[in-house]
Parts: C-alpha cells; sequence; structure tokens
C-alpha cells in the first residue's frame, strides 16, 4: 500500500439570507480528525450546540490518552480503535450539549449536526461517523459520491415505503432531520469507512452548501480547484451564487502520497 498522508482547509459562511452563522467546524490535522456541526436553535443556541459540537470531539481527541480510548464509554471489540474513538468523541458531545440544554432556558431544545471524519494513514482509510443531515461525500475523478444517509423524515420515509411517487415524494416536508446531537441523553451514531487512494478528496459540509449543489457540481468544482483552500472557497461562491438560503461550511480534504 502506497504511504498516503491528508492536507485539508475549512471554511464557514453565513449565506445570503442568514443573520448570524449557526455553523462551526475543527480540522485537527494532527490527528487527521475533520469536524463539520449544523447548530438549530432559538435565541442563537445552535450557534452553542455546534461550537459545543465540534469543541467536544476535538477536546477529547487532544486529551485522551491510549488507556483512556473511550472513556467513559466501554470499548467495542466488533468495530477499530478508529471507530470507537469516533463514536466516543460524538456521544461526549452529545451529553455535553444536552446537559447545557437542561441547565440553560435559552438553550432548552437546542441541537446539531454533526459529520465527522477520521483519516488513517496506517489503515488507508477514512473513517466517519455522522447524525443528523450534514454529510460527506468523496470525489474521485471527478466523479463525487455520497458516503453518508441523511437522517431526514424523507429518507425514513423513502426506507418504509419505496414505492412512493414522485408525486408523493414531492409533498414530503423538506429539511425536516430525525436524528440531532442533544435531542436526548443518547443518541444513535452512523459509522462508515472508505478505502482511500492517493488523489481522492473527501468533503464534509453541511446541508448549506449540499442544499444548494447538485453532487455532480461538487464533485466537477472540486476537481477543478488546486488546493483544499481554493475547494472550499469554490463551493461556498457557488452555493452563494446559487441563492445561498442557509449557512455555509466545508471541509475538504485531500489524499496525498
Amino acid at each position: 500500500m502506497r504511504a498516503m498522508r491528508a492536507i485539508a482547509h475549512g471554511l464557514t459562511d453565513v449565506g445570503r439570507q442568514r443573520e448570524h452563522n449557526e455553523d462551526a467546524f475543527v480540522c485537527r490535522e494532527t490527528d487527521g480528525l475533520y469536524v463539520v456541526c449544523d447548530g438549530m436553535g432559538g435565541h442563537r443556541a445552535g450557534d452553542v450546540a455546534s461550537k459545543i459540537g465540534t469543541e467536544a470531539v476535538s477536546s477529547f481527541f487532544q486529551h485522551a490518552a491510549n488507556e483512556e480510548l473511550t472513556w467513559p464509554f466501554h470499548f467495542d471489540t466488533n468495530i477499530t480503535g478508529e471507530e470507537n474513538r469516533l463514536l466516543t468523541g460524538v456521544r461526549l458531545a452529545n451529553r455535553q450539549i444536552y446537559e447545557r440544554s437542561l441547565r440553560s432556558r435559552d438553550c432548552h431544545g437546542m441541537g446539531t449536526t454533526l459529520v465527522a471524519a477520521l483519516f488513517s494513514p496506517d489503515r488507508g482509510r477514512m473513517f466517519l461517523a455522522h447524525v443528523g443531515d450534514s454529510r460527506c461525500y468523496r470525489v474521485r475523478g471527478g466523479e463525487s459520491t455520497l458516503l453518508t444517509r441523511d437522517h431526514s423524515l424523507v429518507n425514513d420515509y423513502l426506507l418504509a415505503m419505496p414505492d412512493l411517487s414522485d408525486e408523493q415524494k414531492a409533498e414530503l416536508p423538506k429539511n425536516v432531520i430525525t436524528r440531532a446531537l442533544g435531542m436526548q441523553e443518547s443518541v444513535v451514531i452512523d459509522l462508515g469507512h472508505d478505502a482511500s487512494q492517493v488523489g481522492d478528496w473527501y468533503i464534509l459540509c453541511s446541508d448549506g452548501l449540499s442544499g444548494m449543489l447538485l453532487d455532480a457540481d461538487i464533485g466537477r468544482i472540486v476537481e477543478a480547484s488546486a488546493t483544499p483552500e481554493l475547494a472550499c472557497r469554490n463551493l461556498i461562491d457557488r452555493a452563494n451564487h446559487n441563492g445561498g438560503d442557509d449557512n455555509i461550511t466545508a471541509i475538504a480534504v485531500l489524499i496525498q502520497e
């Protein structure tokens, strides 16, 4: 297997329709960790939730020693160490957001989506964890592949009733998520992984980006960008050009030899 490394850049923008930004992101290139959160809640509590989400996961990776890999949760022997680390970081974030919402009236009911990626050069894999409708795409050879599944009302209906007509699909409420951090004391977290190749891009984003661009556009824009910084800027500029209906956040991760 060819030795690989990841370089990355993140960027967030308020968009053209919102007064403040409730997205947050973090890049910890020393750990190969990348996280995007999209907060929700009244009185700017979405800002609080997304900030807690990114900071909690980042802090766990910064401070947890090997013997504390999943503390205070149990180590799951059915999954890799990387997946255990991601699970623990996201579970801690959920707990902190939930407890903060109980303590503060202004933060009651707040929550956030989350998508997190952890690159393992030793395994040559990108490990993923997500809750909600923030997404991760892989762009390879200009083709964009969605690696996460939105936890949304539309997707839940389609799973239960895959034969819905186009007219019935059109009647389903859009942008209603069915899972988020901070809404309950525990949360179901989806895990995934992808075998990486040199030249692969991974794009983590809030729905302010994915909702404004076709998947094919994401692949084309990223492939035409020379650096992760340019990829983020070009993606956000196009989302704003298409309306900028929401806050827009993107992290672009490029796998190099």
